[in-house]
């Protein structure tokens, strides 16, 4: 348990690191009640003074009005701040932003920039959305090398959604050969982290027997659990069957 009292005399003596592992401990409510407006406090103490995690963290706050009111303004003001410094959390952010029009013009080019330098450090949900601009061309030109070699990256860290992406591009065949088998255990590593794209496509391979033998009952399991999270073409297969 953190010693709250020492970390607000650290803080007070102007030690950014206290300040924001205190913001952290309100925040999060480790042994102390949660209080947002109390960790804005601290967050925005030593965020002003250019600590990147901090900045991060008040983006956040803004971005989910957390003890503050909302404001996708201000979340993408500490975002940049933050992303500037390298900060990997705010790059991922920062794309989503730009993606999705909060706060900031739409710019599909701008969220490939952003995700670019997340992914570019290992950052997996970068690396996915990277892959997936290359792969529809938005934001860049479409290439599906480009995309493959991303998901890859991503599904190698264990990215339920990139592991999904991965096995459709060896389901299609894009930016590589063919291969079910592959296809097949790539959807399967994902549907087994509950992905409902990946958990309707291993039925759909078991249903069908594409990559492995025909499977009526297999294939039913993995309706049934895409369905139970509303999927409908999961809902749809599952009354044909």
């Amino acid at each position: 348990m953190p010693d709250v009292e020492r970390l607000k005399g650290y803080a007070e003596n102007g030690d950014p690191q206290a300040a924001y592992t205190l913001g952290r401990v309100y925040y999060t409510g480790d042994g102390v009640p949660q209080n947002y407006r109390e960790a804005l406090k601290w967050f925005k103490l030593v965020a002003e003074k250019g600590f990147d995690r901090a900045q991060y963290s008040l983006g956040l706050m803004y971005a989910n009005g957390k003890g503050v009111n909302k404001s996708d303004a201000e979340a993408v003001r500490w975002y940049r701040l933050a992303a500037d410094q390298g900060n990997v959390g705010a790059q991922l952010n920062l794309g989503n932003m730009y993606a999705n029009g909060r706060g900031v013009k739409k710019s599909d080019a701008e969220a490939v920039r952003w995700w670019r330098l997340a992914a570019d450090q290992g950052n997996m949900s970068a690396q996915n959305n990277l892959g997936l601009m290359y792969a529809n061309g938005k934001g860049i030109d479409a290439d599906h090398y480009e995309a493959l070699r991303w998901f890859k990256l991503a599904a190698d860290q264990g990215s339920a959604d990139a592991q999904c992406n991965l096995g459709g591009m060896y389901a299609n065949g894009k930016g590589i050969d063919a291969d079910h088998y592959e296809a097949l255990r790539w959807f399967k590593l994902s549907a087994e982290q509950g992905n409902t794209g990946a958990q309707y496509n291993l039925g759909m391979m078991y249903e069908k027997g594409v990559g492995v033998e025909k499977d009526v009952k297999e294939a039913k399991r993995w309706y049934q659990l895409a369905a139970k999270q509303k999927h409908e073409k999961a809902i749809a297969a599952l009354l044909r069957l």
